[in-house]
Formats: C-alpha cells, structure tokens, sequence
C-alpha cells in the first residue's frame, strides 16, 4: 500500500475550516503530521487533557497535562502569506525542475516550505 500524499506539511500555517465549533476558524501551526492516518496536530488547536502517572526516574511529576490533540487534514486549509486566507495549494516545478507549492487564490504566491 503507497503512503498517501497531501498538501499540509510541517511548520505550514493552517486555519480550521470545519469540525469542532470552539476551534473553527481558528489559525495555528502545524507541528506534526501523521500521514497514514491522515491526522495532523496544530499549535494550540483540539486541546486535550491527559492524565499521566508520576515517573521520579524520568524526573515527571503526576497530574493532569494539556497538550494538543489531532485534527482530520480534510478539516484544515493553508493560509496564503498574500491574503492572509485559506487557500487551496497547488505544486508546480520552476525552470529547473524543483517543486513549488504555491496558492492557488494568488498563483503568484508561493508558499515556502517552513523546515
């Protein structure tokens, strides 16, 4: 089975389209993606709580953690540098053959891989 490819990457800036009503609209950063699952986590998006046991080896205290939860990609969009909105994006090779994604509202615009 080939792995599924997608447009959203690490460190892109994405707004939620749809889903939960508290995190709808909202922007972030895209921290991690976990392609077979087709989920991504998103700075300061889907927070969760998470109750973890104490851990004195590991030097971790016990108690509840909030952390970010993970978001359907098909839920997110990528923000335009330009506009400032969500954008479709669309991948193009330049004159020497390299891979550039760019928006598709402003096809001028390209949108950097944030690495």
């Amino acid at each position: 089975m080939s792995r599924p490819k997608y447009r959203i990457r690490k460190n892109d800036l994405v707004q939620v389209i749809s889903g939960s009503h508290k995190d709808k609209g909202k922007i972030g950063k895209v921290l991690r993606v976990y392609p077979l699952t087709g989920r991504v986590v998103v700075e300061g998006l889907r927070m969760i709580k998470r109750h973890t046991r104490a851990n004195p080896q590991a030097g971790q205290q016990g108690g509840i953690v909030e952390r970010e939860g993970t978001i359907h990609i098909s839920n997110l969009m990528v923000v335009c540098d330009k506009t400032k909105k969500p954008t479709r994006v669309g991948v193009r090779r330049d004159s020497e053959g390299h891979r550039q994604r760019y928006s598709k509202k402003s096809p001028d615009t390209l949108i950097p891989d944030r690495l």
